[in-house]
């Protein structure tokens, strides 16, 4: 099921600077790190939710919006060099529905009447690393990988070893000419060259190396500093475009692409001219009929419109042409033997069902693990160990699995633990969420590191000397397992002092910041203990009213008394149980914006008898005092205060506090009884509520003057 779009500036908003995030970091390593992590399937599902997103609010499209970006910053061991021309990205299509649409939008662009042809190019969308091949009185002079799109990496050494490519043009051929392609590794190659390296590491005593895949050892081989490593590797050359060019030899797609092939350039043989959308089709589907037998991988065809002067009219949008598109294949198929479901434990706690399968290769890549994803997807397959499912596999990673096939006898179902399979904690899902996770925290050690480093954090203990390298030493030597022994480090003073990087001076510095963490901000300990749904500004509004850490844990033993007493009503249904429970929940807590999910949050944590041990040694530590939330008279006394939009100097929850320390109240959305806006850029909706409220605005400068003139 799709996920719902936000509604809210704030929601799509922060969904789109995670987005942002998130794919910018798999570009990365698709583009410059060779490794992937997910596949062009989830790659593809995230890019096409950042423009959905995008469509509804699109005065929230961020400067770094992957609608803008093309792959990745070229690598840093190679020679940066700009384009001379952009190296575009393409748009995708994953249906002919979509397919039709693109031919339907070229003839609205160019407004053409309804019989008017529409002549496109067809070729298959090879799987490799995007190269342009520069020219210049017809000598190769330079050849540069896409990169980012607009600076790619200089590897013409290493493009010289590749044979398919040629050194020189005809005479006939302009002064200038960019020539565009992939650079790949057939799949019959690609075996043979793995199978090398397996026998060079066992002739040297070492671990075999092994790419994943043609793409990946195709990439790897071309980026090599030393070019002579790039000759004994079977890379070929397959053109598709050009870039800058002083003359074009055709006024056509098919007519260049064809001149191409004249001057010794190899081209797709599939490669044809087609008129409308349903001869495209046709072309895919035979492509798609063939996909097996080619002799390199393949994802898919791609669609360019033939009329050179029709492309120049369309132009492009963001980092995509408008006058091509990629039309996706589904994902490669493969059967095997579900042979066991392991259980791994993520560092936020979550448990994640992995298949162990006997192994297949798909798509060129031997396969031994698909993911199963969560609980509800493995009932939802009714997968079994034992049973012979077909997996999917659409990139260069794990796959999944898509169906169980009739089994031959019963086996017996798979039973997701309600244990953690670490640590032995409770593990649970909340309401509404199909995520079972760990509640050890702590002491889980699936979880220890990531969660003492988070308390250790700048907007938590924010201890000066213990970063995360040094956290991670002393985890590996045994001296910190859980927060309180960050402070009974000064038993290891003399064992520390002499080692690599310590000297005593560093040493006592370390040890007397953190003597000087003992008495905490309540609300930064509480944040920094990582209890899901308690972020800072949670913390403080618990405490505000709660007071002591104490008094906190004795709400939650209140929560948890409550659910486990909870009656329910003659002829309830479980759905409307829930309700009035949460209701009764979120009432017990008594704190504005604060509901039932940080009340179950609470309970859940200090239900787990491990998590109180953490507590109670903790606080044997260390003695925060009782919270309380110092202000100063200001103009926003008493008033309540909106944030909305983008804070480019300040974070959120910086603001908030500063909000709350001149005495304001801060709500997430605008009504009658907001007093002041502040309005960073991407503001949308609440704005123009604002204004129609008449409400006062302001922007992040204006915001700042009000907290300077607070401060006198």
């Amino acid at each position: 099921m799709t996920a719902l779009l936000p509604t809210t500036d704030t929601d799509a908003a922060a969904e789109l600077e995670r987005l942002a995030e998130e794919i910018a970091r798999h570009n990365r390593l698709y583009h410059t790190d060779d490794a992937p992590e997910i596949s062009d399937a989830d790659y593809d599902a995230l890019v096409r939710r950042n423009a959905a997103i995008e469509r509804v609010f699109p005065a929230l499209v961020r400067a770094d919006s992957p609608s803008l970006q093309v792959g990745a910053a070229p690598a840093a061991h190679l020679a940066k060099v700009a384009h001379a021309r952009p190296m575009m990205s393409l748009d995708n299509a994953f249906s002919d529905e979509e397919v039709a649409e693109f031919v339907a939008r070229v003839r609205r662009f160019l407004k053409l009447p309804d019989d008017a042809e529409v002549a496109l190019t067809a070729e298959p969308k090879i799987d490799g690393l995007s190269c342009s091949l520069r020219y210049e009185d017809r000598r190769l002079v330079q050849a540069l990988t896409r990169g980012d799109g607009a600076v790619g990496e200089d590897v013409t050494a290493n493009v010289r070893t590749i044979a398919d490519i040629p050194t020189t043009l005809p005479a006939s051929a302009p002064d200038v000419f960019e020539v565009r392609g992939e650079v790949y590794m057939e799949k019959a190659a690609f075996a043979a060259l793995n199978a090398r390296l397996a026998d060079e590491a066992a002739a040297a005593g070492k671990e075999p190396r092994r790419f994943a895949n043609p793409r990946n050892a195709a990439a790897g081989s071309l980026r090599q500093k030393d070019a002579s490593v790039t000759a004994q590797r079977p890379l070929r050359f397959l053109a598709h475009g050009w870039g800058e060019a002083s003359a074009l030899p055709g006024d056509t797609q098919a007519a260049v692409v064809a001149t191409l092939r004249d001057w010794g350039f190899p081209v797709a043989d599939t490669f044809a001219r087609c008129t409308g959308a349903d001869a495209a089709l046709a072309i895919y589907r035979a492509i798609e009929a063939q996909r097996a037998d080619l002799p390199f991988d393949i994802d898919g065809v791609v669609y360019k419109l033939d009329r050179l002067d029709w492309q120049a009219r369309l132009g492009s949008v963001g980092r995509a042409p408008r006058w091509a598109i990629a039309h996706k294949f589904p994902a490669e198929r493969a059967q095997t033997v579900l042979e066991a479901i392991d259980i791994q434990v993520g560092r936020t706690g979550k448990l994640t069902p992995v298949a162990r399968l006997h192994p297949v290769t798909v798509g060129g890549v031997v396969v031994t693990n698909a993911t199963l994803h969560n609980r509800d997807e493995i009932a939802r397959l009714d997968v079994r160990v034992g049973d012979r499912v077909v997996l999917q596999r659409a990139g260069d990673v794990i796959p999944q699995i898509v169906e169980v096939l009739p089994r031959d006898t019963d086996r017996a179902p798979f039973v997701f633990p309600d244990h953690c399979p670490r640590c032995g904690s409770e593990a649970v899902a909340e309401e509404g969420e199909v995520d079972v996770r760990c509640t050890g925290g702590l002491i889980c050690p699936a979880q220890r590191r990531e969660r003492l480093k988070h308390i250790v954090s700048r907007g938590a203990l924010d201890i000066d000397g213990l970063g995360e390298k040094t956290l991670v030493e002393f985890l590996d030597l045994g001296w910190i397992a859980e927060p309180a022994d960050i402070f009974r480090l000064a038993a290891h003073r003399d064992e520390l002092v002499g080692r690599e990087g310590w000297q005593a001076k560093s040493v006592d510095a370390l040890l007397a910041a953190i003597a000087a963490k003992r008495a905490p901000d309540a609300a930064r300990l509480l944040f920094g203990l990582g209890i899901r749904h308690i972020g800072i500004v949670t913390a403080r509004d618990l405490l505000k009213r709660y007071q002591t850490l104490p008094a906190l844990a004795a709400l939650a033993d209140e929560v948890i008394a409550l659910r486990d007493t909870f009656p329910a009503a003659l002829g309830e249904t479980e759905a409307k149980h829930r309700t009035r429970l949460d209701k009764a929940i979120a009432d017990l807590i008594g704190v504005e914006n604060v509901g039932a999910a940080v009340g179950h949050a609470l309970a859940d944590f200090f239900h787990e008898p491990h998590n109180r041990a953490v507590w109670d040694d903790l606080l044997g530590e260390v003695s925060p005092p009782p919270f309380h939330v110092e202000t100063r008279a200001s103009e926003v006394s008493g008033k309540t205060v909106v944030f909305t939009g983008t804070l480019e100097t300040l974070s959120r929850d910086e603001a908030k506090a500063q909000a709350e320390s001149l005495g304001a109240h801060v709500s997430g959305s605008v009504s009658k009884k907001t007093d002041l806006l502040v309005a960073g850029p991407g503001a949308g909706s609440k704005a123009k509520k604002a204004a129609d409220l008449g409400i006062r605005v302001v922007d992040e400068a204006g915001w700042i003057a009000i907290v300077a003139e607070a401060a006198g």
